[in-house]
C-alpha cells in the first residue's frame, strides 16, 4: 500500500501540489480566523461557521486522496456522492409502492452504468443514456405497477432526482473524457478547477451576504441569499477563477469568463434547489455534513454548472 501511495504522489503533477497547497493555506488560515472568533465571540454563527471549515478539511483530504488514486477513484467517488444526493431527494419526495422497481434501476442500474460509460469513454452513449432511454423507461416500469395515484407527479419526482443526483453531476467527472490539444493528461485538473470556483463561489457569497447583505434576492425561496453577496462573491470567485488559468487550457480571460459562468450556473442550481426545499417544507436536504446540511445541499451548484461547463469546454476547446 505504501509503494502504492508513493506512486500516485509521484504521478501527481507539479500544479496539483500548488494548488492543494493553496487551500491547505486557506483552510489554515479559516481555522485560525474561527478559533479566534470563537475564543471572543462565541456563540450558534460562530459554531456554525467552524463546524463548516472542519467539514471543508475532511472533504479537501477526501478529493486529494480521490485526485491522487487516480481516474478510477474518482470516478467512485462520484457515483458515492451520486447514490447519496439521490437517496436524499427520494427520502424528502413521498413515492409510493409502484415507484420501487423504477428507484431500483435508478439506485443500482443507472448509477454504475453511468461512471461505467465514464470510465470507458463513451461519450455518445454517457450523454444520452438517462435523458432519453432513462426517461422513457421509468414511468413505464412504475406504469406496469397499476398504482395511478398521482402518477405524473411521482414520475417527474423520479425522473428529476434521476437527472439532477446522476446525470447533471455525473458531468463533473466527465471532463475526464475531453481530448483537449496540448493538455492531454491534466484533465483531473480541470475538475478541481471546476469544484474550487463553486464552492469558493458558494462560500465567498455567504461571507459578503453576511458582511454587506442588505438586498434579499428571493426572501421566500433563500433568504440567504441577498444581492450584494451574489454580485461581492460571484466576482471574487470569478477573479480567483481567472487567477487559476494556470492550471487550465484557458486564457485568463477565457478563465475569467468561465468562472462567472459558472458563478451563475452555481447560483441557479442552489435557487431551484431551494425552492424545491421549501415547497416541500425542508430547510434542508439532509444532516449528513455538519454544517452543511446534507450531500445535496452541497452539490446544489455543481449540478446546475457541471453540464454547461463540460458542454462549453468541449465545443469551445476540445
Amino acid at each position: 500500500m505504501g509503494g502504492f501511495l508513493q506512486a500516485a504522489i509521484a504521478r501527481a503533477p507539479q500544479t496539483f501540489w500548488g494548488v492543494m497547497g493553496g487551500i491547505g493555506a486557506l483552510l489554515l488560515l479559516a481555522s485560525l480566523i474561527g478559533w479566534l472568533l470563537h475564543l471572543r465571540r462565541p456563540g450558534p454563527v460562530i459554531d456554525n461557521l467552524n463546524a463548516r471549515i472542519r467539514a471543508w478539511w475532511v472533504m479537501a483530504g477526501v478529493l486529494a486522496a480521490c485526485f491522487l488514486l487516480g481516474k478510477v477513484a474518482t470516478l467512485v467517488l462520484f457515483g458515492l456522492l451520486s447514490f447519496l444526493a439521490l437517496r436524499e431527494f427520494i427520502s424528502l419526495t413521498p413515492t409510493r409502492r409502484g415507484d420501487h422497481f423504477a428507484l431500483c434501476l435508478c439506485f443500482y442500474i443507472a448509477i454504475p452504468l453511468q461512471y461505467w460509460l465514464i470510465g470507458i469513454d463513451w461519450y455518445g452513449l454517457f450523454v444520452m443514456c438517462i435523458p432519453v432511454y432513462g426517461f422513457l423507461l421509468l414511468p413505464a416500469v412504475s406504469a406496469l405497477s397499476g398504482d395511478t395515484e398521482d402518477f405524473l407527479a411521482r414520475s417527474a419526482k423520479v425522473q428529476w432526482g434521476l437527472m439532477l443526483a446522476v446525470y447533471c453531476l455525473s458531468h463533473a467527472p466527465a471532463l475526464l473524457l475531453l481530448r483537449i490539444p496540448g493538455y492531454e493528461g491534466q484533465n483531473l485538473m480541470l475538475l478541481l478547477y471546476l469544484l474550487l470556483v463553486v464552492q469558493l463561489s458558494d462560500v465567498l457569497q455567504y461571507v459578503f451576504g453576511k458582511l454587506f447583505g442588505r438586498h434579499l434576492l428571493a426572501p421566500l425561496v433563500s433568504p440567504s441569499k441577498t444581492v450584494e453577496g451574489l454580485i461581492g462573491g460571484g466576482l471574487s470567485a470569478a477573479g480567483v477563477g481567472a487567477a487559476l488559468w494556470w492550471i487550465t487550457p484557458f486564457t485568463p480571460l477565457q478563465s475569467g469568463l468561465l468562472s462567472l459562468l459558472i458563478v451563475l450556473c452555481g447560483f441557479l442550481g442552489g435557487l431551484a434547489l431551494s425552492a424545491v426545499k421549501r415547497s416541500l417544507g425542508a430547510k434542508d436536504w439532509g444532516e449528513m455534513i455538519e454544517g452543511h446540511g446534507g450531500m445535496l445541499d452541497r452539490l446544489d451548484s455543481v449540478v446546475f454548472a457541471a453540464p454547461v461547463f463540460f458542454h462549453v469546454v468541449r465545443y469551445g476547446f476540445q
